[in-house]
């Protein structure tokens, strides 16, 4: 019983992580982003996953976890990019 309510509670989190890469998407700034924040969550995910890892036989679960960490992932590129177009945005406007 305990693994379906960990299932529920990856899963919703990670109807979060598709929504927040559609906005870093979008919007192309790194304004309302914390960088820190993702590292955080991607930390977390990634003991997360390895905790799963050494368990005597790997839970479904696990797949909840690497999918959301994969997205957390993708975010935080996304993170880089607009960092790149937030600074190149700064020196037009500078010119």
């Amino acid at each position: 019983m305990g693994a379906f309510f960990e299932a529920a509670m990856i899963i919703a989190f990670g109807v979060s992580w598709p929504l927040s890469i559609f906005k870093s998407w979008k919007c192309r700034t790194t304004k309302g982003k914390s960088l820190p924040f993702l590292m955080l969550i991607f930390l977390g995910y990634a003991a997360g996953i390895t905790s799963k890892l050494f368990a005597d036989e790997i839970p479904v679960v696990v797949i909840f976890y690497i999918i959301n960490f994969l997205m957390v992932g993708l975010d935080i590129l996304l993170y880089f990019r607009n960092k790149r177009l937030d600074r190149l945005t700064e020196s037009a406007l500078k010119a």
